[in-house]
């Protein structure tokens, strides 16, 4: 297998990171900020947001549930403050299907 380095990971994003990674406008992220309590980016002296690993979580716990399951922003409230342990937690599983789908991509391709 080929040599991997490591993803460096970055203390703070900023909107615009953040908002490519994603895939959405700079308003639909600044509007779920507003949204959702569980998303508190810290502002620096300018004003201008930084997200921490916790907030991409958070951000990508909100993505999925509005984007994939189609769920409204009512919904999606109401849903990570009933279940967040389980929202989590089914993240975190459809992350790894993700990344081990790839691997096999990878390695299929290989051959």
């Amino acid at each position: 297998m080929p040599y991997r380095e490591k993803k460096v990971e970055k203390l703070y994003y900023q909107i615009g990171e953040v908002a490519e990674m994603f895939a959405e406008p700079v308003s639909t992220i600044r509007f779920w900020e507003n949204e959702f309590e569980i998303l508190k980016p810290k502002k620096n002296n300018k004003g201008n947001r930084l997200f921490t690993q916790d907030d991409l979580k958070n951000l990508r716990v909100i993505h999925h549930l509005l984007r994939e399951k189609g769920m409204t922003i009512d919904g999606a409230r109401r849903y990570l403050k009933l279940n967040r342990e389980e929202a989590d937690f089914k993240m975190e599983i459809a992350e790894s299907l993700k990344n081990i789908r790839s691997m096999l991509l990878e390695i299929k391709e290989n051959l």
